[in-house]
């Protein structure tokens, strides 16, 4: 697939359609070793669940001329910063 000529809202949806599952999968592995610290998880999710909501709500109402910009800066600043 050509990502260069789809709608950016349908690459945020196949993006969430491929790590829902496969954090989830990660997460079950990581219960039955006992490696997760709940109280951490539980702080991860009162800050993430929130911008999920928020995020997949301006996915769908802004104009992809703003979207598709926003998108390809956040995968820089974040490809960046693993770089260091």
């Amino acid at each position: 697939m050509d990502f260069a000529y789809t709608v950016a809202g349908f690459v945020v949806g196949t993006d969430l359609a491929h790590a829902v599952p496969r954090t989830a999968v990660a997460g079950l592995g990581h219960v039955h070793l006992g490696t997760v610290d709940f109280s951490l998880l539980a702080s991860l999710l009162l800050g993430s669940l929130p911008g999920i909501w928020i995020g997949s709500r301006f996915a769908l109402r802004l104009p992809e001329s703003v979207l598709r910009p926003a998108l390809a800066s956040m995968l820089l600043l974040v490809g960046l910063r693993m770089a260091k």
